[in-house]
């Protein structure tokens, strides 16, 4: 079967040790899940001792699946390993484990997970790092948040798949690499606000970004970061332009 291995590092200003009784006690895992932030309503059991060697955390959902994972070897400061198991969509079984080290006035965490996937999906292999690390960098966000500052204020609200009217969107089109998006993001729409201002355009609309690419494997995206307009909007100069959706179905 294919094998992958991925691992993600983050820095945290904290002790080794704060790091590792936060990363080490399952009954924490819930709030910096970079999983299950996406389904608050999972159904999420930890056995009555979190933080041992034995201790497992299970999950439940319509949208995380089913699995657990449990405590295999704990060696404070430094080590925390653990047995993944994957029930649902489809089994699997990995191996993670959390790096622990001083670091300057902090402390560096990696993240890893060591694991194969059955043979029908192999054609997975290549992405597994694209799939997963990204999860890893958001949930090593969280936790990093959370030991720092005591919580975690990113959230998601999943509301379902709702009706959509046709809208057309006025704003500046712009690419970059995945870890240039805050600044570049935030560029494109100081520029769409200005156009907008000097074209005499109302901003009455919500603010959009709308993907028109997202490439995983170079972790590049294309996107058009502007306003919502009548359907019937003017028309528009550079750097300004038009994207009209039509009316759909969409994930909100």
């Amino acid at each position: 079967m294919p094998a992958y291995h991925v691992f993600r590092s983050t820095h945290i200003q904290a002790s080794p040790q704060q790091v590792f009784d936060t990363a080490s006690d399952f009954n924490t895992w819930s709030t910096w899940s970079p999983w299950l932030c996406m389904e608050k309503q999972a159904k999420v059991v930890v056995t009555q001792d979190s933080n041992s060697v034995g201790s497992k955390y299970e999950w439940t959902g319509e949208l995380v699946g089913q699995g657990e994972i449990e405590h295999t070897k704990l060696d404070p400061p430094g080590f925390i390993e653990e047995r993944l198991l994957f029930l649902k969509p489809f089994k699997s079984q990995a191996r993670v484990t959390f790096d622990i080290e001083p670091a300057g006035d902090g402390t560096k965490v990696t993240w890893h997970m060591y694991g194969s996937l059955p043979w029908f999906m192999f054609w997975m292999a290549g992405q597994m790092d694209t799939f997963i690390g990204m999860d890893y960098e958001r949930g090593l966000k969280m936790l990093k948040e959370l030991i720092e500052t005591g919580q975690v204020q990113s959230d998601i609200d999943i509301q379902g798949v709702k009706p959509m009217p046709a809208h057309t969107v006025v704003g500046v089109r712009s690419s970059c690499s995945f870890d240039q998006i805050c600044e570049s993001m935030r560029n494109a729409f100081q520029q769409a606000e200005d156009a907008i201002a000097k074209q005499h355009l109302s901003r009455e609309g919500e603010a959009v970004s709308i993907y028109h690419v997202w490439d995983l494997k170079n972790k590049r995206c294309e996107y058009t970061a502007g306003y919502v307009m009548p359907t019937t909007a003017p028309a528009v100069a550079a750097p300004l332009s038009q994207v009209a959706i039509p009316a759909t179905n969409s994930l909100t």
